[in-house]
């Protein structure tokens, strides 16, 4: 199986929680291992985060730092089906089927629970 290469919006990454880079082994910071568990990855394995940079006006070591959060399909489902738990209630467009396509952020965190679903 191979992983899909999409672009996933700022937003949905958002809801997604990724963690702080400060203390983040390297691994996990170039891609290496998931994001949220210790599972080696591989490109056939791994869900691409994209290219993520720390915020320059961040005070830390890391600021203005690029890294390649990757993640294991598991952890991207499980983290993707709590956004979407967390984002729904409280979306306007989300609570009624009518407008919830119109949700960027809804939309794709249901796609990452779809395609990477155990």
């Amino acid at each position: 199986m191979s992983s899909t290469v999409q672009e996933i919006p700022a937003e949905v990454l958002e809801a997604l929680t990724l963690p702080d880079l400060d203390g983040l082994p390297d691994a996990k910071v170039r891609g290496a291992e998931c994001l949220w568990c210790p599972t080696r990855l591989t490109a056939e394995t791994a869900v691409d985060l994209g290219v993520q940079r720390v915020p320059a006006e961040d005070c830390s070591s890391v600021s203005g730092m690029k890294w390649y959060p990757r993640a294991c399909r598991a952890c991207t489902a499980d983290r993707a089906h709590c956004g979407l738990f967390a984002h729904t209630p409280m979306c306007d467009l989300c609570k009624t089927e009518a407008t919830a396509a119109r949700c960027t952020v809804g939309r794709g965190l249901y796609r990452l629970v779809r395609d990477n679903r155990r």
